[in-house]
């Protein structure tokens, strides 16, 4: 459904056959457009649907971009995949993916999470990371210093609450990442790093444990604000208006813009309730202000009762706030991620549970068109 007043919509052009698909990340190496596709699991034929089910011994999903669309180009053995990070560092190209569990039941909730590298035109297996119940990596630099953040843990959900669980950033040390800092957490999420009037912040969301601000004190980071809601879940930055803006997403609670006062970031509006999963800013056209914010709603109800059939809306800056412009449907959406081929833009868009809880449900590409 497009709004008459919307200066911006989607048209799709792609179906992938995914399952339980839970990170998109578009990369570009040598001019060549990428995709990949982080999978939880698949469905078991014969049991039970449901979102604690199926068979989580997956591959994640590298497709190439050809002509009008994607093609399968790798699969690289990811378990349980929640999320796929491609970052540069001194000329080389990694990926980094996440693995929340391996196996068909009962889990094994601490499989490794590997980071490979794109080596002689394919991905190979770079360092394998240690940890339990792996949500996300996020890659950013501080004062010429590379981290690589990973979200993880799952307490009370049949994984171990210890020091090993905790989420944790990594640096690079010129030849591999090796741990920095920990940060109290217990059901990880979420990360992003962004700059506010030249300080480095690093926000993080856990589903449990408190969702905070961490800000870099030159040496390490260090708690700036501790964020109202549990269940968290994403965040997205932004300038505009001559502000700085931060959304967050609660997934069973609410979805918030907030604004920095000069110390930290205040309610300003409320987006909408449940739901909330992820988000992508998608940048206004050269010398305008403002963009356009994607939010993926993922499911309403609960774990053993998910209604997964959303609408995910595109919201557009204002001047003064957020307003919703274009919804378009998704199925237990996970994410979404902009990328441009030949100066078209377009949106990947990350399906993962179907209205029947079966995982094998399409991820969907769109063309982003500017009315």
């Amino acid at each position: 459904m497009t709004n008459p007043s919307s200066a911006i919509a989607l048209r799709e052009i792609q179906r992938l056959p995914t399952s339980a698909a839970r990170a998109v990340e578009p990369f570009s190496i040598h001019g060549v457009q990428y995709l990949a596709v982080a999978q939880l699991s698949v469905d078991v034929p014969g049991t039970a649907p449901g979102m604690g089910a199926g068979d989580s011994d997956v591959d994640l999903w590298v497709y190439r971009w050809e002509a009008t669309g994607f093609t399968e180009f790798q699969r690289l053995p990811v378990p349980g995949g929640e999320d796929a990070e491609f970052f540069t560092l001194d000329g080389r190209h990694f990926l980094a993916t996440a693995s929340l569990r391996s196996g068909h039941g009962p889990y094994d909730m601490s499989p490794p999470s590997v980071i490979y590298e794109f080596v002689n035109g394919r991905f190979e297996p770079f360092q394998q990371i240690v940890g339990t119940a792996a949500k996300q990596w996020h890659f950013f630099g501080v004062q010429g210093r590379h981290f690589l953040a990973l979200a993880q843990g799952a307490a009370g959900h049949g994984a171990p609450a210890d020091e090993a669980a905790q989420s944790i950033l990594f640096e690079w040390d010129g030849e591999r990442f090796v741990p920095f800092q920990t940060v109290e957490s217990a059901w990880g999420y979420n990360w992003l790093a962004f700059e506010v009037q030249g300080r480095t912040l690093l926000a993080y969301a856990d589903h449990i444990a408190p969702s905070r601000l961490l800000a870099w004190n030159g040496t390490a980071f260090e708690t700036l604000q501790v964020l109202e809601g549990t269940s968290g879940r994403a965040f997205c930055h932004f300038h505009a208006s001559g502000a700085d803006w931060l959304v967050f997403a609660n997934l069973l609670g609410e979805t918030w813009l907030l604004r920095w006062n000069g110390a930290q970031f205040a309610p300003y509006q409320h987006l909408s309730g449940p739901g909330g999963r992820e988000f992508a800013w998608l940048p206004a056209r050269a010398g305008a202000d403002g963009g356009h914010l994607v939010q993926v709603n993922f499911i309403h109800g609960s774990r053993e009762a998910p209604i997964p059939e959303l609408q995910s809306v595109i919201y557009r800056w204002q001047g003064d706030g957020l307003a919703p412009v274009h919804s378009f449907d998704t199925s237990g959406g996970t994410d979404a991620a902009a990328f441009t081929v030949g100066g078209v833009p377009y949106l990947a868009v990350a399906n993962s549970l179907s209205g029947s809880l079966h995982f094998r449900t399409d991820s969907r590409i769109y063309q982003i068109l500017h009315t």
